[in-house]
């Protein structure tokens, strides 16, 4: 239970901060070059995706449910690298500007990574590791450790690991917040009132004389032999 949470936290947290930071704007030539090409940098996104989906023999196109259902119901294995590409393929699917989801995709993301563990643990269930890979690390993109605890508990249904649960669910929150000091929902946001906020100052009203600039800031206006 603590190894699923720390490293589903963990990585749940890389995968919250890679999205924050790009959506926010990454700094030098590489910013510059996202913000001046945006749609190539969509198309070498996809390209990426496609790539990771050729790589998992196809497994990680879609949400990843019936993947992660056939594997708890009927015991079907995961390829060992489907975690960490349906990880890679989420983000890369997020950060081109047409995401494809984060909350299935995360849960997927949780299974893989606990299916990878059980190796780890070859006498624990492997039902049991993959319910703790889900939880830790959605506990550790979305940082609500409430939410992904019930969640995953409502989908199961396993009263028996309800107590589980909740702690992988706490410590892959703490785990995230070494990585992303905050929920990639609660970012994002942040980021699109931003833009919203500078969209609507550079756009004013039609119909509506535009203020100097001086006053639209608050700071005095130039002086009337300075302006051209």
């Amino acid at each position: 239970m603590p190894v699923c949470g720390v490293i589903g936290g963990l990585l749940g947290g890389v995968f919250s901060r890679i999205l924050i930071e790009v959506g926010a704007g990454l700094p030098g030539a590489i910013g510059r070059a996202i913000n001046r090409h945006p749609i190539l940098f969509a198309v070498a996104c996809a390209l990426g995706t496609a790539f990771c989906g050729l790589a998992s023999g196809d497994t990680i196109y879609g949400t990843g449910y019936g993947q992660v259902k056939a594997l708890l119901d009927h015991g079907v294995p995961l390829p060992q690298s489907f975690g960490l590409l349906k990880m890679a393929a989420t983000t890369l699917a997020s950060i081109s500007g047409i995401p494809g989801g984060i909350f299935s995709p995360s849960l997927a993301v949780g299974a893989g990574i606990g299916f990878n563990l059980s190796t780890l643990f070859p006498g624990a269930p492997v039902e049991a590791l993959v319910l703790l890979g889900m939880v830790a690390y959605f506990a550790g993109v979305v940082q609500a450790p409430i939410t992904a605890f019930v969640i995953v508990t409502e989908m199961t249904n396993d009263h028996a690991m309800v107590v589980p649960l909740m702690a992988a669910a706490f410590i892959g929150y703490g785990a995230s917040r070494l990585v992303c000091h905050e929920g990639v929902y609660h970012a994002l946001s942040k980021n699109f009132l931003a833009a919203a906020r500078t969209l609507e100052l550079s756009s004013p009203t039609p119909g509506r004389k535009t203020a100097p600039a001086g006053e639209r800031t608050g700071a005095p206006p130039p002086p009337a032999n300075l302006v051209g």
